[in-house]
């Protein structure tokens, strides 16, 4: 067994070998070609004068826009950088590499090409105005790394004034991808959803929602204690009544959690609870408080690049499944592995909107996938290499949206299927390509 001073080292690793190779790539995205240029001739084709006849189709015909451009399969990655990762208000440059490595795993992982847009303002309307104005170039928008409380208010306004999908990837993505490890940890300690007790720590971008999902798959908010920097939420706290006009998701969780009225911080609330959702602040629970929860706990420790505690302190302290946002610790909880998969779904359908019912449909096939590979207590979700996840994600949320009437494309499951395993596989190719051929190089080695 790796000793903690190694496993602290090991984790440290990945964070030296960014520096390095951050700055030998420059970045991690460039745009390439996708139609065949064989002379200058084709030039009159792709660009003028050709190029005329398809902007005189779609000025008469907006919806042609999908058949004659890219726009169908392209989304923008809008921050303001003001709730970056777990490193706060870092500002839109220094936001910049998150963006462009989600655009990455977009691309990757999805087939979807996706832009990083840092933008500099952090002001509320602003940011709603911008999304506004890049509809007509991309068929949806991912909102990254916006401060709580307004990024739920601009994501509440983008999606009713946005015909194309909206989505804030803390919020939905997160929520997805940790109802998709709950389910099967459930399935591992063997407990039932709707008897848990549940410990969310932080009620931030991630835990709001994620709350909404936890409702809609069966846990009993009664069964819930939530906990923030003000203490354990309640009808005590008169700090989210007196602002409910701002803090009016919150203010729901008062009402409808914690009926007994308890009081104090992250240890009593974590106190008999058989699972611990944890989207706070990196060390900020400690053992012995892991240690006074229920039998066969559940430990969800996802902020990052710390997590709010080790996954080997907790397994100490007796936690039987520990699961952290970090890809190299077993139970990676990243919404990676559902972003993917559902904007490939909505693009395919051409979904008006991602909703709650859509992301949970998604949540639910991602734990399928999983549970068919086999789980346990260090394998509750699938890897990002799990490729094939992909389309099955994106088939159940293209599916859902049909279901709910927010498709204007109506296509067969088999079809959708089809279509999202092509573009995967073309993505992931292109990448090996350009490898093989030497035009994106290989990493130097460490001096």
């Amino acid at each position: 067994m790796p000793t903690r001073e190694e496993l602290e080292a090991r984790a440290k690793k990945p964070g030296e070998d960014a520096m390095r190779l951050h700055a030998f790539y420059r970045g991690k995205m460039q745009t390439l070609p996708k139609c065949a240029v064989e002379a200058l001739k084709d030039f009159a084709i792709w660009y003028t004068p050709g190029v005329a006849a398809p902007c005189k189709a779609i000025e008469e015909e907006p919806e042609l826009v999908y058949d004659y451009t890219n726009k169908g399969n392209t989304i923008a990655i809008v921050s303001d950088g003001t709730r970056v990762l777990g490193l706060g208000d870092i500002g839109p440059e220094a936001g910049l590499p998150v963006m462009e490595g989600k655009a990455l795993l977009f691309k990757y992982l999805g087939g979807i090409d996706a832009v990083p847009l840092c933008l500099g303002t952090s002001d509320e309307a602003e940011l709603v105005r911008t999304v506004k104005l890049l509809e007509p170039s991309f068929g949806g928008i991912n909102l990254e790394d916006i401060a709580m409380p307004k990024c739920f208010r601009v994501l509440e306004q983008c999606r009713a004034e946005s015909a194309i999908p909206v989505w804030h990837d803390d919020q939905q993505g997160s929520a997805t991808v940790l109802l998709a490890a709950l389910l099967n940890a459930l399935k591992v300690v063997g407990k039932e959803i709707r008897t848990i007790r549940v410990a969310m720590i932080g009620m931030g971008a991630a835990n709001v929602p994620t709350y909404r999902f936890l409702k809609k798959s069966g846990v009993n908010p009664g069964q819930v204690i939530a906990c923030d920097l003000g203490g354990i939420l309640g009808r005590h706290r008169w700090d989210y009544e007196e602002r409910q006009d701002e803090y009016w998701e919150q203010w729901a969780v008062c009402l409808e959690t914690n009926p007994d009225g308890l009081t104090g911080g992250i240890e009593e609330a974590l106190r008999g609870a058989d699972v611990c959702v944890a989207f706070s602040a990196g060390g900020i629970i400690k053992p012995e408080w892991v240690a006074g929860m229920a039998k066969q706990a559940i430990v969800f420790a996802c902020a990052n690049p710390v997590p709010e505690i080790w996954p080997w302190d907790a397994k100490e302290a007796g936690a039987r499944i520990v699961a952290t946002g970090r890809s190299d610790f077993p139970n990676q909880v990243n919404n990676s592995l559902v972003f993917p998969g559902i904007f490939r779904g909505a693009l395919d359908v051409r979904a008006r909107t991602i909703s709650d019912e859509m992301a949970v449909a998604a949540a639910h096939e991602l734990a399928a996938c999983a549970e068919a590979g086999g789980i346990h207590e260090e394998r509750i979700l699938c890897t990002m290499d799990e490729w094939e996840v992909v389309p099955r994600v994106a088939v159940a949320t293209a599916m859902r949206a049909q279901a709910q009437g927010l498709a204007k494309l109506e296509r067969r499951r088999e079809d959708l299927h089809q279509a999202a395993t092509a573009k995967v596989r073309e993505a992931r190719e292109a990448t090996r390509l350009l490898m093989r051929e030497g035009i994106i190089p290989a990493p130097p080695p460490e001096s």
